[in-house]
């Protein structure tokens, strides 16, 4: 079972393809994989050369994951071959995967929480006395591995405590300690700081530079170029070029993966404006979970600029967009609004006020998915569509047909689910509903995560438009390429804290890096 086997009925010009071409590890041949509905892989053709970091990259939902779980056995190919080391191979399993020497980190990690890292790397591992580990040995061989690609772990360490880059670093040593010749990365800097993105670069350098062959999936655009040898790029399933990472450019890269030409970088000019609109003062609130996320958070978001909000995950983002919403109780401190404490007024005061969301969760949080379209461009302003006690449906129409045309939003009536729109189309809708409003203030929550290339200019395009015209923004975002991008200043939170607020020209990665992690910033 998940054996290396010879080809049967494998065409010999396969075989001859694979002859000729000995630096080739991997080679993966008119790849279809159908789900209901969807055509994920549609004849995908894909090879990687041994050694070599190779970039896969596409849209969210271009068939990138899709593709590498096909060739890591987690799906079955509907149809096409899959060669690795020059013979002909089928996976029904991970585990056969693992065997053949292929290894894969997924976006979300499978690690025991409560286990120690040690624990967690061997987890499944056999060996030739099975079932006895020994122990001693295996923490050697650890070691050795963190030593020679620079993977610092504390092996006795539980994962439950450890950060998302400690995680991720346990994940890559379990895959090395298992011998893989071939390693795949899904996405694996979404949850990263710079500071532990370029430690990862490093180390996979390291390994490439040692013949290990990496596959490295990820839809931004300067990250494929940065660490990249060559980079296959796939549109809607099916592969449309690779590339020599030295020879091409974003630009390229981009109208490959969106089938135009696209504008990757938008300008944001600088706001000149010093006006405050909204000041948080020794803000705290708790999560969920009734503990402290917020503590003592004092902010102030300015007319006409972006303020942008960097962070990892988990440090308090979510709670302060509930707080300047509305949604979430302020245990103290206060919240000042146009000249106005708000901080004990409800969400559809706050609207009325001028205070709009895109909020992170656009699913949950963001629209009603049973609701129709043009419903959804109401929510929460029922009252101003209608007369008497009825709902004017003549006026609800005509203001979802006006949105739907003025933003672009593709649906094929406003009578249908919301639920039928794709993530790039929702996130139109909710951003048409908001801004609709006319709000003085908008609070956009990871307003481009998973959308593609084309829909992440939209949405940048028009936070920046919203600005210049003399209005706010509190972008909040784990992009920093995003952050640095569009914002005026950039605030910095770690723990509930905000750890520094930096002017556009006094921000750079390692700054921001410095802060992001905890630390303190040097006097100059």
């Amino acid at each position: 079972m998940g054996e290396s086997m010879e080809p049967m009925g494998a065409s010999m010009g396969a075989m001859e393809s694979m002859e000729a071409n000995r630096d080739t590890i991997l080679e993966m041949k008119d790849i279809v994989k159908v789900f209901p509905g969807v055509v994920a892989n549609d004849g995908v053709n894909f090879s990687v050369k041994r050694g070599e970091i190779h970039g896969l990259l596409g849209e969210n939902g271009a068939g990138k994951t899709t593709l590498m779980s096909v060739l890591y056995g987690l799906y079955k190919p509907d149809n096409g071959e899959i060669f690795f080391e020059g013979k002909r191979v089928e996976f029904n399993s991970p585990g056969d995967a693992i065997k053949a020497g292929i290894g894969m980190v997924h976006q979300h990690f499978m690690l025991v929480s409560k286990m120690t890292a040690l624990n967690n790397i061997l987890l499944g591992y056999r060996t030739p006395k099975d079932p006895m580990m020994d122990y001693e040995w295996a923490r050697s061989r650890i070691e050795e591995l963190s030593k020679m690609y620079g993977i610092e772990v504390n092996l006795d360490e539980k994962i439950i405590n450890m950060s998302v880059g400690e995680q991720q670093r346990v994940e890559i040593l379990k895959a090395l300690f298992r011998d893989v010749k071939l390693l795949i990365l899904d996405e694996p800097t979404s949850v990263l700081t710079p500071a532990e993105t370029e430690r990862l670069f490093k180390a996979l350098k390291r390994m490439s530079a040692e013949g290990l062959t990496v596959i490295f999936i990820t839809h931004k655009l300067r990250e494929a170029l940065e660490v990249t040898d060559r980079i296959t790029v796939l549109r809607k399933g099916k592969d449309v070029g690779t590339l020599i990472t030295k020879n091409t450019n974003e630009r390229e890269l981009a109208r490959l993966m969106v089938g135009r030409e696209v504008e990757v970088s938008i300008e944001k000019k600088k706001s000149a404006a010093k006006e405050v609109l909204l000041r948080l003062e020794n803000v705290y609130a708790k999560n969920d979970r009734g503990l402290l996320a917020l503590k003592g958070i004092n902010l102030s978001i300015r007319r006409g600029e972006i303020l942008g909000l960097a962070g990892v995950s988990g440090n308090g983002q979510k709670e302060l967009e509930e707080v300047i919403v509305g949604t979430r109780k302020v245990e103290k401190g206060r919240l000042i609004f146009n000249g106005k404490d708000i901080t004990g007024l409800g969400v559809r005061k706050r609207i009325a006020l001028g205070i709009s969301c895109i909020p992170e969760d656009r699913i949950e949080t963001g629209m009603a998915p049973s609701l129709s379209v043009e419903e959804n461009l109401i929510l929460r302003d029922f009252p101003n569509f209608s007369k008497n006690g009825f709902m004017d449906f003549g006026q609800i129409e005509a203001h979802a047909e006006r949105l739907i045309e003025e933003f672009g939003i593709k649906t094929p009536s406003p009578k249908v689910e919301a639920r039928t729109l794709s993530g790039g189309n929702i996130q139109r809708l909710i951003i048409a509903r908001e801004l609709s409003r006319n709000p003085l203030l908008l609070i956009a929550s990871q307003p481009t995560r998973g959308l593609d290339v084309a829909g992440i200019e939209y949405v940048r395009k028009r936070l920046v438009t919203f600005s210049e015209e003399g209005k706010a923004v509190l972008l909040i975002s784990e992009d920093l390429e995003e952050i640095m991008q569009l914002s005026d200043r950039i605030a910095v939170i770690y723990e509930g804290e905000i750890k520094g607020v930096l002017e556009r020209e006094e921000a750079d990665p390692e700054k921001i890096g410095i802060l992001m992690s905890g630390g303190e910033l040097e006097e100059t």
